[in-house]
């Protein structure tokens, strides 16, 4: 199951509080205080990770708490500190205050770390507080309270294109052809009903990650159809394939195109800066060659690259899986935008 929102609480360990102790040993006279510091509360961290890419770990276990430090002790012992409590979440994260919709980080990258709740510090024992004129002091610190905050979690997948198009387009067809993913394809509108992503070679070590995503249709930034519950996935991505069906008759390709294209630009403008690729699908219907034909001379005139495919029967994708690929290294690398 593919999640990409979440909520999560999270509280840091207290810190242990300090002993009042006195040393009292045989053949020790006046054996001054001897009371230990607390140890101080375990942290909340957060790690990011490429082996998760979903938050559904989120859905069940919404609460994380650190250790709480140990008091401390007689004998000058101080007391251990709380464990750190390591939450991992796919790269592509974004945290988010919950209350206040502050901006909080961005993990961009595996292996990033960021500390969601800081542990109470230890409480001062009472040997802490001896000096020349108190030697027999009998205060001690009680332990700090952790930090606790609630948290909003937003995934954005990481990926180098971002394939969108009218429901039926065959996305999910031509994914399936490009990679070895296998996202469920059938004759009806919404068949997609969460992002795939998929692998696609090109040549023997180069490759790239395509996206498939779903829900475009007209007014999608509004919230029409799956609307903007997947639109920001493709915010990451270096270039857009736009696949259009030529199949349909009665349907003006340049038209369906402009549509999907106004509706990345209502969600963001941003979208409208990325490189862009046209691609006529459904070559081996009647009528579809006369169609992409349309479709080519538009782009031609908006000076667009435009190819036509048949993803059902394999006509031209490895054409398109060079010419992705020369698209991409042309293109400049991802800047996803720095954590508020």
């Amino acid at each position: 199951m593919f999640i990409d929102e979440a909520k999560i609480w999270v509280k840091a360990g207290d810190g242990g509080n300090g002993c009042v102790a006195f040393r009292r040993e045989k053949y020790v006279p006046r054996g001054g205080p001897s009371g230990g510091d607390g140890g101080d509360g375990g942290d909340v961290v957060l790690e990011s990770t490429e082996h998760l890419n979903t938050l559904l770990p989120f859905r069940y276990n919404r609460e994380f708490r650190g250790e709480r430090g140990r008091h401390g002790e007689g004998s000058n012992r101080h007391g251990r500190e709380g464990e750190d409590t390591l939450i991992r979440v796919p790269v592509g994260t974004i945290l988010f205050e919950e209350e206040s919709g502050e901006r909080l980080f961005d993990f961009t990258a595996s292996g990033q770390r960021w500390v969601a709740a800081r542990g109470g510090r230890g409480g001062r024992g009472n040997a802490r507080f001896a000096s020349s004129t108190n030697r027999a002091p009998r205060r001690a610190d009680p332990g700090e309270t952790g930090e606790e905050r609630r948290l909003r979690l937003e995934l954005k997948l990481l990926a180098d294109v971002g394939l969108v198009g009218f429901p039926n387009a065959g996305k999910s067809t031509l994914i399936s052809r490009l990679s070895a993913a296998h996202p469920k394809i059938a004759d009806y509108p919404f068949t997609t009903l969460e992002p795939c992503l998929g692998v696609v070679a090109v040549g023997e070590e180069e490759s790239f990650v395509l996206a498939d995503i779903p829900g475009l249709i007209e007014g999608a930034h509004q919230g029409h159809g799956l609307g903007t519950r997947f639109l920001r996935h493709i915010e990451r991505t270096r270039l857009l394939v736009h696949l259009v069906d030529v199949s349909a008759t009665g349907r003006d390709p340049a038209e369906d195109f402009r549509v999907v294209r106004n509706e990345l630009g209502q969600f963001s403008a941003a979208l409208l800066e990325k490189p862009v690729v046209v691609v006529a699908n459904k070559l081996d219907q009647p009528g579809a060659a006369e169609r992409a034909e349309t479709l080519r001379a538009f782009c031609q005139r908006e000076g667009m690259p435009f190819h036509a495919i048949s993803a059902l029967r394999g006509d031209g994708l490895n054409e398109l899986r060079y010419l992705l690929g020369e698209k991409l290294r042309a293109a400049a690398p991802a800047t996803p935008s720095p954590a508020s």
